[in-house]
């Protein structure tokens, strides 16, 4: 069972990561650093950075980075 939220002030204490079915990888190759993924992760696991970085404490494998990146260079990988 994955562990629970423990409140719902500051998110950085609930490591949710563990909640993840599918795992998004970025193919930096096609990233065109737009940050879209940034800007749509509902859970603020992806970095502000050149280039974006996935935390994966964080994500919970939502696929919304991957659905509105532009340049279809995230994918969602099982078993990861």
């Amino acid at each position: 069972m994955p562990p629970m939220a423990k409140s719902l002030g500051r998110m950085s204490w609930n490591l949710t990561g563990s909640w993840r079915n599918v795992t998004p990888v970025i193919d930096y190759e096609k990233c065109t650093i737009c940050m879209l993924c940034w800007k749509f992760c509902p859970d603020l696991a992806i970095t502000c950075t050149e280039p974006p970085q996935i935390i994966l404490d964080y994500c919970k494998g939502c696929g919304v980075c991957a659905e509105e990146c532009p340049a279809n260079c995230i994918d969602m990988k099982e078993g990861l």
